[in-house]
């Protein structure tokens, strides 16, 4: 029997009560709507903020929203640290609502400026839309870091799941100067590896929301053609070198097919010298830090990663 969380083994008996289809059993627009009906049930209740600001900004794709936030306790005309959050939801669902108390949490607790991107999704739009949406977002931030009162030389970039992939490359484009510079990364539990070659997806096949038949599910929308799976955009865990990255926060979860390629990509940070944080959690599932309603430690845990992305930003 698998050691869950007690709250985490609750959620999952009320989840199989419900008897909802998997993803990969219904369409992307059948799993957006489904994806948005989970958001009341398993999110804590929004906080306020200082302000919320929405706005499009042009790209050579078209126009790109932005979602952007300054913490609570923080006056307008102060200079903030930034993060750039890149929402999960396997490249195919998600949105700024799907992440948007996670994004108020984080600008709240961590005291800085949170700009939250909504990066094309697949099937409509494949790889690399999705990254060079973020890479987009992510000059158009340094470029008016003085219009936005954040501080240039602090500007972080976060993102769980498929947006911890997304959030991985640019700090690689970043440290190979496609990029401009990044000051930290905090990747929850992310896809690096959409080869599905790690241990996880031949361990992790049933009982939790998100599988091996999942995750095959939303590669094969967002990289259909197989030979882009090992383009260092898509995997970066194909970078030939993590060397020169900054300062790195890392967090797995065992219950999740992401877990062994999180570890490994955690691993090879630290042997390339990176300042890393890696933090395993046993007896948890992916997504846990937007379950705050039901698992008390996906609070827990969202109050630690916003403490260290706040630290991170500042230190140095």
């Amino acid at each position: 029997m698998p050691a869950y969380d007690p709250d985490l083994a609750r959620l999952l008996e009320l989840g199989r009560q419900a008897a909802r289809p998997p993803f990969e059993a219904i369409t992307p627009e059948e799993a957006r709507k489904a994806y948005a009906g989970t958001w009341d049930i398993l999110q804590p209740p929004a906080q306020e903020v200082a302000s919320v600001r929405e706005l499009s900004i042009a790209t050579s794709a078209g126009q790109l929203a932005l979602r952007i936030y300054r913490g609570v306790s923080t006056a307008a005309d102060t200079t903030l640290p930034c993060t750039i959050y890149l929402h999960g939801g396997g490249w195919v669902i998600g949105n700024l609502d799907s992440h948007d108390r996670l994004c108020r949490q984080l600008a709240n607790e961590a005291g800085i400026c949170v700009i939250s991107v909504d990066y094309r999704l697949a099937p409509e739009h494949r790889f690399p839309a999705a990254i060079d949406d973020c890479a987009d977002a992510w000059r158009w931030a340094h470029e008016n870091a003085k219009t936005l009162n954040i501080d240039a030389a602090r500007i972080g970039v976060a993102g769980d799941s498929a947006g911890g992939n997304l959030a991985a490359v640019v700090a690689l484009m970043a440290r190979d100067g496609q990029l401009p510079r990044c000051k930290m990364q905090a990747l929850i539990y992310p896809v690096t590896d959409l080869t599905a070659a790690s241990q996880g997806y031949k361990r992790v096949t049933a009982g939790v929301p998100l599988t091996d038949k999942t995750m095959h599910y939303f590669i094969d929308h967002y990289t259909p053609k197989a030979e882009d799976r090992k383009d260092w955009r898509a995997s970066p865990a194909f970078a030939p070198s993590l060397s020169g990255l900054p300062k790195t926060l890392v967090l797995t979860v065992a219950h999740d097919p992401l877990c062994e390629e999180g570890r490994q990509y955690a691993a090879r940070l630290e042997a390339a010298d990176v300042a890393v944080t890696h933090v395993h959690l046993a007896d948890h599932m992916h997504g846990m830090l937007t379950h705050g309603k039901m698992v008390r430690a996906g609070v827990l845990m969202s109050g630690f990663v916003c403490q260290w992305i706040g630290d991170a930003l500042r230190q140095g």
